[in-house]
């Protein structure tokens, strides 16, 4: 199987910055895509930004301008950086990866546990 395992939440003054990372790993043959989703406390979950294999980036329109999504492959990882932080980005923040396991199977989609991001005035 494939794991999705985030890092680099935490505990955030206003203003402060933060990197998060995904990392896959398991039987992975090719990546066709990796997204990132929040959810915030008593709101639905909802779509930051996606990035496909080649770069190519597309972003929520809360995203825009604020949010960056990247990626190496090399690292099966997948990056959100979040410059300015502010109160209203308190949410657990999850990866998302379209993962082919092997050569001879069809891709699926896996989820990781995610990482909370709690930002404080």
């Amino acid at each position: 199987q494939v794991q999705l395992v985030e890092s680099g939440g935490g505990l955030v003054q206003a203003g402060g910055s933060l990197k998060l990372s995904c990392a896959a790993s398991g039987r992975i043959f090719s990546i066709t895509y990796m997204a990132w989703y929040r959810q915030s406390p008593g709101k639905q979950r909802e779509l930051v930004a996606t990035i496909t294999s080649g770069g190519n980036t597309n972003y929520a329109d809360f995203a825009k301008g604020r949010f960056t999504i990247s990626r190496d492959n090399a690292k099966n990882t997948v990056y959100l950086q979040i410059p300015t932080l502010k109160p209203e980005d308190t949410a657990v923040y999850t990866c998302v990866a379209q993962v082919r396991p092997t050569e001879w199977e069809s891709a699926n989609l896996f989820w990781g546990q995610g990482t909370e991001v709690t930002v404080s005035s």
